[in-house]
């Protein structure tokens, strides 16, 4: 599955350019990017159980700690996020948690009707650390 995982990160970031895919909290670093979910591969989606679809959007969401000697490992988060679209209608989206052995990731679907653009807005809580809010965008289009 994490070859599966990978293979989706790699297809999405060459679908679509991204300024940035991460933002950096001091030693933790959120990962994050959304696509249609036509773009996934078939193997791929049905492995997730995600209907592949021009109007259905997948958010992928991962959080990495910096270890003492600068590795990032993965750490469990509650995330919560919304979307925006350009006529400022509000989309909660409900995020699951997947583990494959080591790895720890979030992956939501969504409603979208390209083109548009969507402005994520995520809150994440690691324990023992104050909450962090993210916002990040992404242009859909047909």
């Amino acid at each position: 599955m994490k070859r599966l995982l990978a293979a989706l990160c790699l297809c999405s970031v060459t679908a679509v350019a991204h300024a940035e895919i991460s933002q950096k909290f001091g030693q933790y670093e959120v990962h994050y990017n959304a696509l249609t979910t036509d773009e996934l591969l078939p193997e791929v989606a049905r492995a997730y159980k995600i209907e592949r679809s021009k109007t259905r959007g997948m958010v992928t969401m991962s959080v990495l700690k910096q270890n003492q000697v600068g590795v990032p490992l993965p750490v469990p988060a509650r995330i919560t996020i919304y979307a925006t679209n350009l006529n400022r209608q509000l989309a909660n989206i409900t995020l699951r948690e997947v583990r494959e052995g080591s790895a720890i990731y979030y992956l939501g679907e969504f409603r979208v009707t390209p083109p548009d653009t969507l402005k994520f807005t995520a809150t994440v809580e690691v324990e023992g650390e104050p909450k962090r809010e993210m916002e990040f965008s992404q242009k859909f289009y047909k």
